[in-house]
């Protein structure tokens, strides 16, 4: 075709563009300023964990998960060759099972496969009448009320009025009990590590909904994870296909300005080795994180540029989300699955993945006597710790192992000892953290997160700049949510834009739609999201009828 892409940014965004433009004639170079491609999702070595000729522990920013819900970036998988003939998504497993943890109860099973056995249907009828959390059965009640009344709103309800209502408004939490705020109400920690007082509902509660219906829907869990670490198992597989199609990748490539002019980017400076050069193309796609691409839009580009102007503002809708390793001298397995750790002030989820990670050789690892790998979430960065007594963001590295190691103490020893001291072997702390001084930490890699009254500064995937596009997270899309299928539809939206401006006639990328909230494939709902739109257009609020 002749006409030449310039992508920023390695991450899962950045790599879906560059993989959706070679595969139609695009000549694509891309430019990650990390050493490891895969931005947010990548594996991050222990660096120095190696002995006698092993590799390095693998750690990560975050353990990666892939829901039942996700389109896109499962489509991405399935067209990733990787080893004897399959591809990167025959890679995942199924989760069977998330737990949930309080200081005062043994852990509360909730099966995250629905088989419709004797077992299954035990563990769901404890949940609701004799869970262990606190709920009472009005609690129960009320909130099964508010995930219908999501379920069953029409778009432009959700789109333009819950937007604009914070979750812990929506759900009423303050006329309930404390278990239910505690449950209910701090949710939003776990799914878009925001307060549920900043929280929109329309994010929340459409993918809480989705969620709770893929739990209830047979076929497979509502969770799935790699079998392994994910540049092991995903990444370095990509990044070796797109290279074989004709993708220029340059790791270690670091931005340094974007050469606006009149109507649209004239370059994109870099640095790789020390050299200074200026990359030209005739489309430029940013896959930067929010924070990062507004430092690139100077105040007067801002002035006449609505849309960038909105990225400045949204860049402050950021919070903390980053992850812990515990390496074990045994496979402490806890549950066949995640676990959420109510209790936590930290809001802390776990899994223990060398129950995953089947095809995996810990012994070539670190000095070899790693035998599993507890990976921690920790999502509330600024609530006082129970052990240390202090904000994990004002921590030294060695506090926050001490205060989460606690914390998943309490959480799990009850009734019986799960995890014990002695089984600790090393640990590893997100490297995107770092630590200025004890006043001041410093996260390179904040989440975006999805507060009330932030979906209208939110940009598209085409921008004002003619040949310049957007592929990140913090992008309009279906999704709507700060993860790896955001960040893969908005490449996505991002390349759509691509082969319009430039007229080509390439096949289009598949868009799904989002929380449809279907059953066996049937929009059961469609009568009372007809009912209710009919309600919304003449001014009327939701009274979930037909």
């Amino acid at each position: 075709m002749g006409k030449k892409v310039a992508v920023f940014g390695g991450g899962v965004a950045g790599l879906t563009t560059a993989h959706e433009l070679v595969e139609r004639g695009f000549e694509v170079e891309l430019y990650e300023y990390k050493a490891i491609p895969g931005g947010k999702a990548r594996s991050i070595p222990f660096t120095g964990s190696g002995e006698d000729g092993r590799s390095d522990l693998p750690g990560e920013h975050g353990f990666r998960l892939f829901p039942k819900f996700y389109r896109h970036v499962i489509d991405t998988l399935k067209r990733i060759p990787y080893e004897n003939g399959k591809t990167v998504f025959d890679n995942l497993v199924e989760v069977p099972r998330l737990d949930i943890s309080t200081d005062t109860h043994p852990l509360v099973p909730l099966v995250a496969k629905i088989e419709f056995s004797r077992s299954d249907l035990r563990d769901l009828i404890k949940l609701i009448y004799d869970n262990g959390l606190g709920l009472t059965e009005a609690d129960i009640e009320h909130y099964t009320s508010k995930l219908w009344q999501i379920m069953t709103s029409c778009d432009e309800r959700r789109e333009n009025e819950y937007q604009d209502i914070p979750w812990w408004e929506f759900i009423e939490a303050d006329k309930y009990s404390p278990a239910f705020r505690k449950v209910f109400g701090n949710i939003t920690k776990t799914l878009v590590a925001c307060k549920s007082t900043k929280a929109n509902t329309k994010t929340v509660g459409t993918v809480a909904a989705q969620m709770t219906l893929d739990i209830l829907t047979p076929g497979i869990s509502f969770v799935r994870i790699l079998d392994g670490p994910t540049n092991n198992r995903w990444i370095d597989s990509w990044v070796s296909y797109l290279e074989s199609k004709g993708v220029r990748y340059s790791s270690e490539a670091q931005v340094t300005e974007f050469h606006f002019g009149d109507k649209q980017l004239d370059g994109v400076t870099i640095v790789k080795g020390g050299q200074t050069t200026k990359v030209s193309a005739d489309y430029y796609v940013a896959a930067f994180p929010v924070e990062i691409m507004s430092d690139f839009i100077p105040v007067d580009v801002a002035a006449k540029h609505h849309d960038l102007a909105n990225i400045r503002t949204l860049s402050t809708s950021v919070d903390w989300m980053n992850g812990i390793q515990f390496y074990l001298k045994e496979d402490v397995r806890i549950t066949p699955g995640h676990v959420m750790y109510f209790d936590s002030p930290w809001s802390l989820t776990s899994i223990s993945q060398a129950q995953f990670w089947k095809g995996f050789d810990f012994s070539q690892y670190g000095d070899g006597e790693v035998k599993g790998i507890l990976s921690v979430d920790i999502s509330d960065w600024e609530t006082e710790g129970i052990h240390i007594k202090k904000p994990a963001m004002h921590c030294t590295p060695e506090e926050i192992k001490e205060e989460v190691w606690e914390q998943l103490k309490r959480g799990l020893n009850v009734q019986e000892t799960i995890l014990r001291d002695d089984v600790l072997h090393s640990w590893f702390l997100d490297t995107d953290i770092h630590f200025e001084n004890p006043q001041k930490t410093v996260n390179l890699e904040p989440l975006l997160i999805n507060e009330v009254g932030t979906w209208e500064l939110r940009p598209n995937a085409y921008t004002s700049v003619s040949n310049l596009f957007l592929a990140s997270d913090y992008v309009k899309t279906n999704t709507d949510l700060a993860t790896m299928e955001g960040a893969n539809e908005a490449a996505r939206r991002a390349v759509n834009a691509i082969i319009h401006t430039s007229g080509s006639h390439s096949k289009l990328c598949k868009i799904w739609e989002m929380y449809e909230y279907e059953l066996l494939g049937i929009d059961f709902l469609a009568p009372w999201h007809a009912h209710d739109r009919h309600r919304y257009h003449k001014g009327l609020p939701w009274d979930g009828k037909i």
